[in-house]
């Protein structure tokens, strides 16, 4: 069973997320405010989010891998905004920053169109997951988007549109489908002037080969960096809030054989475990205004 909101947690994050409204201070209402990190009634909000009841143990428990808390104070996500999520996936962010966003904001979860036919199985599951997750359940997450997208021909919605673009571990399909390009374009046009697009994802040294990277999963941040910066982007900030020196990048199943995928024999598991989650670049992305 899906858990729901209690009425005092309820009142308790709508308080909370009243209390961050505020009027932006862009240059005009067609620009983003830039990220600046979080006032202290907008972290509580988000702190509020993340210990949500209505979040999956299983999810929760990877906190200390994935630091919610830190990567979206450090894009300077704000209760007030709207914001792309790309491929969430079963909705493991979602599932914070819907009801985060609830009040003031506007959540889109952008995902691959299930109308499109022959694309693999596991798109069409994830998007059924992440609908049956929001469904009913309008006092947790609002009325969140789910805005389906051409995984061919990506576009994620009117041009200087959103406040945020989020793209968690994703990049590095996108550099095996040789599509980066349009991916990176895509989240250029829907952003408004001075908007924010926060990348997190594997992170291979410096100097790995394109051939190996793709076949890893991890990718350079030089790669990543170049990827944006073509589209129009400029770097804001780069953060080690991701970052996991136990992991050498060099597993015999890149870095699908380390959690949460685990693909390794069982005799390896301690090991891997010992390492953790991947080593992870958290980049931090600006549209320029003019």
């Amino acid at each position: 069973m899906k858990p729901v909101l209690t009425v005092a947690l309820a009142a308790s994050l709508a308080a909370l997320l009243g209390a961050c409204a505020g009027t932006p201070t862009a240059d005009s209402p067609a620009q983003a405010t830039p990220a600046a990190g979080l006032s202290a009634s907008q972290q509580a909000a988000l702190d509020a989010a993340i210990a949500g009841i209505w979040r999956d143990a299983k999810n929760a428990a990877r906190d200390v891998h994935r630091h919610p808390a830190q990567t979206l104070a450090f894009f300077g996500v704000r209760p007030d905004q709207t914001v792309i999520e790309i491929t969430p996936g079963g909705g493991w962010y979602s599932a914070i920053l819907a009801p985060y966003l609830r009040e003031e904001g506007h959540y889109v979860a952008a995902v691959w169109d299930d109308a499109i036919p022959g694309q693999p199985n596991y798109r069409y599951d994830l998007n059924k997951r992440l609908r049956a997750k929001f469904a009913g359940n309008g006092a947790v997450f609002g009325t969140p988007d789910v805005r389906v997208f051409d995984p061919k021909a990506p576009g994620f919605g009117p041009a200087s549109s959103a406040d945020v673009v989020l793209t968690f571990r994703n990049a590095h399909n996108w550099v095996s489908d040789g599509n980066a390009d349009a991916y990176f374009k895509a989240y250029f046009d829907v952003l408004k002037p001075g908007g924010t697009l926060g990348v997190v994802d594997h992170r291979a040294r410096p100097g790995t080969s394109l051939d190996a990277m793709k076949e890893s999963g991890y990718l350079t941040e030089a790669l990543v960096i170049d990827l944006a910066q073509q589209a129009g982007f400029v770097l804001d900030a780069r953060s080690e809030i991701n970052a996991n020196p136990k992991d050498t990048t060099d597993h015999p199943n890149g870095v699908w054989t380390l959690p949460p995928t685990n693909n390794h024999p069982p005799a390896d598991d301690a090991r891997y475990q010992a390492i953790g989650e991947s080593d992870r670049m958290t980049l931090r992305f600006r549209k320029p205004r003019g």
